[in-house]
């Protein structure tokens, strides 16, 4: 995958895809804009295999564009990123706790600064962690002093991970992560300290749009819905896109996954039996009920995402009278 450029392609344009040579050289990475990241995207589906889909370095597409867009040490920031998209080492993002589930401020897990303030000690627990089970980096939402922040854990002692089994597969690594008095240098802080929440939503545009474009079962109304977004990602700076997109990205999500549940339905009940079974005509089925739930609460539940949307929209409607 990093030979071919997969890696690099899974976390959007920007200035890592500089000088990459994509699909021996089908596209050149200075080149590559939102509608190639959705055609990689969709394209991973027709596998068929959801595990595979999130197995293939999900947990590394909503996490390295953290560390890339606010470590505050250049040369620090390169090495991570030299590491993993070479391959030899894997990342994910460490958010979700069994406790706060969507509501990211309402997590747990602490870091307290030594007395010396050269590190953090971090307690505390995450849940669902997509590729946990075999990484080796952890972007992670704590709680510090004043607020919410985000460090960057690397595995060593008192830092565990176990497997969770889930209903479609374990190539995912989902992961139950427990840190026991894990020590952190403070110089692997991203962005400011007690404003982590800014390094946390400035991704979920992107992972949710990601995930419309896996979750849509060739409708016609989400197809040209999102496209329509994908055309504005193209034109619109980062900045001004969780301004201007978060809401319609997150009425979008919360839209395609309803419509996979009408779908997923309708097509069981079309097929029948074979849509019980895992193998033969009613395989794609089969796979597709039982996980299209997924999307359906990873990156913001459609509940959160609704009243997201509907809340973006209220804040920027012009205040005009009759």
């Amino acid at each position: 995958m990093s030979k071919k450029g997969i890696l690099h392609m899974r976390l959007g344009p920007g200035k890592h895809m500089h000088g990459v040579d994509l699909m021996d050289g089908a596209v050149k990475g200075e080149d590559f804009d939102y509608f190639h990241d959705l055609i990689v995207g969709q394209e991973m589906t027709r596998a068929n295999a959801r595990g595979f889909q999130d197995g293939n370095m999900a947990g590394m597409t909503i996490s390295l564009t953290a560390v890339l867009q606010f470590a505050n040490d250049e040369e620090w920031k390169n090495k991570i990123a030299k590491e993993v998209f070479s391959g030899e080492k894997k990342i994910c993002l460490a958010i979700t706790e069994a406790f706060a589930g969507s509501d990211v401020a309402g997590i747990r897990t602490t870091a307290e600064k030594t007395a010396d303030g050269k590190h953090y000690i971090v307690n505390g627990t995450k849940k669902w962690i997509t590729n946990g089970v075999f990484c080796d980096y952890f972007v992670t939402g704590v709680k510090t002093e004043k607020g919410l922040s985000v460090l960057l854990i690397k595995r060593q002692e008192g830092l565990e991970t176990s497997a969770i089994k889930t209903s479609y597969s374990p190539a995912a690594g989902t992961a139950y992560v427990t840190f026991d008095n894990v020590k952190v240098p403070v110089e692997n802080l991203l962005g400011k300290e007690n404003k982590g929440l800014q390094v946390i939503l400035s991704n979920f545009n992107h992972e949710r749009w990601m995930m419309a474009g896996a979750v849509i079962p060739h409708c016609e109304a989400n197809q040209a819905w999102i496209e329509n977004i994908t055309y504005q990602m193209t034109l619109m700076p980062y900045a001004q896109q969780a301004t201007h997109l978060a809401g319609p990205i997150g009425l979008l999500k919360m839209f395609s996954t309803r419509s996979a549940h009408e779908i997923a339905d309708e097509a069981v009940q079309v097929f029948g039996g074979r849509a019980l079974t895992r193998t033969g005509m009613g395989a794609t089925i089969e796979m597709f009920h039982r996980t299209y739930k997924f999307d359906a609460i990873l990156g913001g539940a459609e509940e959160i995402l609704g009243d997201l949307g509907v809340r973006q929209a209220m804040k920027n409607m012009p205040k005009s009278m009759l």
